[in-house]
């Protein structure tokens, strides 16, 4: 096993800022002050492979967007948002989804970031997240945040459990 992979084999729940990590940290609103924001489909179907094989993904933000809850049902994660400091929901989270502290993987880019990855067992930064960060965490991708950074992070933890060509078995498997 390779020293990256070794690092997320305890990971039970994997929690992810969106600003910056799902999306390339760029909030757009059209004329009539709608938001929209842009998401990596491979991100997307990383997310949606974990929650398959029984890893549950939380969008953690400091930003309610209906955007974001939509794409959190498309890829089966669940939402908190409007959360700040996101380590004031860490106990509620850990109760939730029955983790240690410990097995808990937290993805994230910015400055608010920081708290909670001080308290959480695998902090992670998108390889442009801020220095700040950067030194919290024990992993840094070598994607962007919304440029695979997710994917990276989501293949990692499946093949340190073992499981990567399993998950992807069930993506060809029909149905019928």
């Amino acid at each position: 096993m390779k020293k990256a992979e070794y690092l997320f084999r305890k990971v039970k729940l994997l929690i992810l800022d969106v600003d910056g990590v799902l999306t390339k940290g760029e909030i757009i609103y059209d004329s009539l002050g709608r938001e929209l924001k842009v998401f990596n489909v491979k991100d997307g179907l990383g997310i949606f492979l974990l929650v398959k094989a029984g890893i549950k993904v939380v969008l953690l933000t400091a930003r309610d967007s209906a955007v974001v809850r939509r794409r959190a049902k498309d890829m089966g994660a669940d939402v908190y948002g409007g959360v700040l400091p996101k380590e004031k929901l860490l106990g509620e989270i850990r109760k939730r989804y029955r983790v240690a502290t410990s097995e808990i993987c937290f993805v994230g880019d910015d400055l608010i970031d920081i708290g909670i990855m001080r308290k959480i067992g695998l902090p992670v930064a998108v390889g442009d997240a801020c220095k700040e960060v950067k030194r919290v965490a024990q992993y840094v991708t070598q994607h962007k945040g919304g440029k695979g950074a997710v994917r990276e992070v989501v293949e990692l933890i499946l093949k340190s459990k073992g499981i990567w060509r399993e998950s992807l078995g069930n993506l060809f498997i029909s149905k019928s």
